[in-house]
């Protein structure tokens, strides 16, 4: 008896594994500060209803399936209006809001976000931001991010200020992992491994096995990160408890 149920929830589990996979895509990826809350409405509801599904013998799978299959077709259709509408998505989604202009805070904004001054500023905190007369705009988003705008005078001098030039920065091509080399991406970088033994022994490393990872940006510049003993404690040495 007992092997013949887990045989059916191991079937069940696999069939509706598949099924909320290929729905999740029909539905598109969503980073949770991304989702709204119809998304999350729509996350909370389909893992009950999948939970429902695989444990509970007495429940009907067929319902459970149309239900899952309904929920998709409801977020497919309330993200095709917030898409297309620009009322509804107004109604879907929280609305922008201002919260401090030129340093001073809109008091009537944040009493609408019921949030307290104190997490106002320990967001500010989180954007590298200590004063609040050195903000020019906070803006709450959407998908409860802050963005924040310093005042342009309280801006670090970048290198465009002064009139440098400087090399634009480049992905790096991964040439090592784990101690071994990726052959095709070094004809992707456009160099060979004689040209990659004389750079790593200029870096006094003998063998590649002892490079955890090095990589190559388009000015062919080799970074390399060596592989640490096995005995090494980072967090002794730092004090980290």
């Amino acid at each position: 008896m007992y092997s013949s149920i887990l045989f059916i929830t191991i079937i069940k589990c696999i069939l509706i594994y598949i099924l909320s996979l290929t729905l999740s895509k029909l539905i598109g990826i969503k980073i949770i500060s991304q989702m709204n809350f119809f998304d999350f409405i729509m996350g909370v509801s389909v893992g009950s209803m999948i939970a429902k599904i695989v444990i509970d013998k007495d429940h009907v799978v067929f319902s459970g399936i149309t239900a899952l299959l309904m929920f998709t077709l409801l977020t497919i259709a309330t993200s095709y209006l917030n898409l297309k509408s620009y009322t509804a998505r107004r109604i879907m989604n929280a609305k922008t809001l201002i919260l401090i202009e030129n340093g001073r805070i809109i008091d009537k904004n944040v009493r609408k976000l019921k949030i307290t001054v104190n997490e106002l500023m320990m967001k500010l905190r989180e954007k590298d931001v200590f004063n609040l007369e050195d903000v020019q705009f906070a803006i709450m988003e959407r998908n409860g991010q802050l963005s924040v705008l310093i005042k342009a005078n309280k801006k670090p001098v970048t290198p465009y200020d002064m009139e440098l030039n400087v090399k634009n920065s480049s992905f790096l091509n991964d040439i090592i992992i784990d101690g071994k080399i990726i052959d095709k991406n070094l004809k992707i970088a456009g160099i060979d491994k004689k040209w990659l033994q004389s750079e790593i022994k200029k870096k006094n490393i003998n063998k590649i096995e002892d490079i955890f990872y090095a990589g190559v940006d388009k000015n062919k510049k080799l970074i390399i990160s060596e592989k640490y003993p096995n005995n090494f404690n980072p967090e002794s040495k730092f004090g980290v408890e």
